[in-house]
């Protein structure tokens, strides 16, 4: 007999007791017998209400139990599947709650295995993940939101342990190839300017990505800094090489040789500046080589001035021109400053050819009309650049007139002189005669005297400057030499007689200014008489001269 039964039995005979004590008490008091049906019947109903709430709670332990059974039939098929485990085998023999039991457990047991799984498989995706940083490589692909098997995570840690032996490899190559580059800055005497530079030489080991990249841009920096070592030995060798060419040449002594060993060896940069040095100290030596180039683009430098009609001002303004420290700056300079001068002769090239064209035919007396077109064409140029053209540090309009006053006192000046000087020898040649000459030959072109020729830089008065018409016939004569009757009129101021007029004709002027000044060079030797000069007059072409004497040439008689 079970235990339980027992203890239902004695609940039975405690039950019947109870009822027996129940009644007695009731028959001492002597409670009618209805009341004592009422009485019992509530006994009855209290018994059965506690028996049937007693029953009722183990009913839903039996349905809970039974529900329980199925929730971890359910876990326990679907751990089976994410952890890819064959299925749970229930005892059949097995109660309720002994089956709920080990389902239960068996479910406790699985899901600290997915736990388990998941937390390695977090771990190692952790450790791929810094290995994958260090690297710069792409992480393992395991799908986070599925357990993984042990399979799968057996393959994760081979993948890890191959990851982090190429880790190593990659830190030993950075590690080497970093003291290889330190190495070669210090050889350089150079620190590292660039970003890349910096996160090798200055950062932490730790902090560098060892990508495939990285480290192929790591063996390039070294490439180079390598290639830069041995241009600088070749450079080096170069140098050292131009410097005993030099030592030979210019008979350097021993001893400066001797103190200067030390940096025959070596190709650091204080080395390379060293021998840069020495070089430079011994090309001075040889400074009379520029000095000639120098001298010959000053020659050069001097035409484009004049033909540009520099001042003195704008000269001078060049410094280096007046430098005598001969050096290779001093040259470039000069090279620049001729450069620029061309260019800027070329883009107002027909400005100054104008210019220079007018000096040209005021000097042959041709072509005054120019002046005109000159003034239109400055006017343009100076509304054009904003500024005023400058001829010799002079407006030109001023410039011309400064010419036609010079010229008036030079040519009375120059005939006074010549005249003074020469007065005897003109006697004597009057007194024999002089061949006739041709009139209708020009004369050979002559080196102009120096003596006659303007210099540039010299003061100029300003006198007045007077114009005679010439007579109708000889304008007639001579239309196209207009300009060269109307200069001799300037020039001279002289009143010609009728005679001289008849023989004047177009072929007797002086078709260039050198053949005028020669020509007014050789008047004592061609026609002048033998009466003397009257001066009475100083004033520029008011000059009075007697009727014998003149200063043109026999040519225009």
């Amino acid at each position: 007999m079970r235990r339980s039964e027992a203890i239902a039995a004695e609940s039975v005979a405690c039950l019947n007791s109870a009822l027996t004590r129940l009644r007695d008490i009731w028959e001492e008091i002597g409670i009618p017998e209805d009341q004592r049906l009422q009485r019992t019947d509530a006994v009855k109903r209290h018994v059965n209400i506690l028996l049937t709430r007693m029953i009722e709670e183990e009913e839903s332990l039996k349905d809970r139990l039974l529900k329980s059974i199925d929730v971890c039939r359910q876990e326990l098929l679907t751990l089976c599947e994410e952890l890819q485990l064959p299925p749970f085998d229930e005892d059949d023999d097995s109660t309720i709650l002994q089956l709920e039991k080990d389902l239960r457990t068996r479910v406790e047991v699985m899901l600290k295995q997915k736990k388990e799984r998941m937390q390695e498989l977090k771990l190692l995706k952790q450790r791929d993940q810094d290995l994958c940083d260090i690297l710069c490589t792409p992480p393992y692909y395991v799908d986070g939101h599925r357990v993984p098997s042990l399979d799968e995570l057996d393959q994760f840690r081979r993948h890890l342990t191959a990851l982090s032996a190429e880790k190593d490899l990659r830190e030993a190559e950075f590690v080497k190839t970093k003291k290889r580059i330190i190495l070669c800055m210090q050889e350089l005497d150079r620190l590292p300017d660039t970003s890349f530079e910096r996160d090798v030489v200055c950062e932490e080991e730790e902090a560098f990505c060892l990508s495939k990249e990285n480290l192929e841009a790591l063996h390039q920096l070294l490439f180079q800094l390598e290639e830069q070592i041995r241009q600088n030995k070749s450079l080096c060798e170069e140098l050292r090489t131009k410097i005993v060419e030099l030592w030979e040449r210019l008979q350097v002594p021993a001893e400066e040789r001797e103190a200067f060993a030390v940096n025959m060896t070596g190709s650091k940069g204080k080395t390379i500046k060293a021998l840069q040095d020495e070089v430079d100290r011994l090309q001075e030596l040889k400074l009379q080589n520029i000095k000639s180039v120098i001298e010959v683009i000053r020659t050069e430098l001097s035409t484009y001035w004049d033909k540009c009609f520099y001042g003195n001002e704008q000269r001078q303004a060049f410094a280096p021109f007046y430098d005598e420290d001969y050096s290779e700056d001093l040259l470039s300079l000069h090279d620049a400053e001729i450069d620029r001068i061309k260019q800027y002769y070329e883009a107002h090239k027909e400005m100054f050819e104008g210019v220079q064209k007018w000096e040209e035919n005021w000097r042959l007396f041709l072509e005054f009309d120019l002046e005109e077109e000159l003034r239109v064409r400055i006017a343009a140029w100076e509304e054009e650049q904003g500024q005023e053209f400058l001829m010799n540090g002079q407006k030109f309009m001023d410039y011309v007139g400064e010419q036609w006053n010079q010229l008036s006192l030079d040519k009375e000046r120059e005939k006074q002189e010549r005249l003074m000087k020469k007065s005897r020898q003109l006697e004597e040649e009057m007194y024999y005669g002089s061949a006739p000459k041709t009139p209708n030959k020009r004369r050979v072109l002559r080196p102009t005297t120096p003596g006659k020729m303007r210099k540039p830089g010299l003061p100029i008065r300003t006198p007045t400057r007077t114009f005679k018409t010439p007579q109708a016939r000889t304008l007639e004569k001579n239309k196209e030499n207009m300009s060269q009757i109307n200069g001799t009129a300037v020039s001279g101021g002289c009143h010609l007689t009728n005679h001289v007029q008849r023989n004047f004709s177009v072929n007797s002027v002086a078709s260039t200014y050198s053949e005028f000044a020669r020509d007014s060079a050789h008047t004592d030797s061609t026609f002048i008489c033998s009466r003397s000069v009257s001066t009475t007059s100083h004033i520029p072409g008011a000059c009075i001269w007697d009727l014998s004497v003149c200063c043109f040439p026999c040519s225009l008689i």
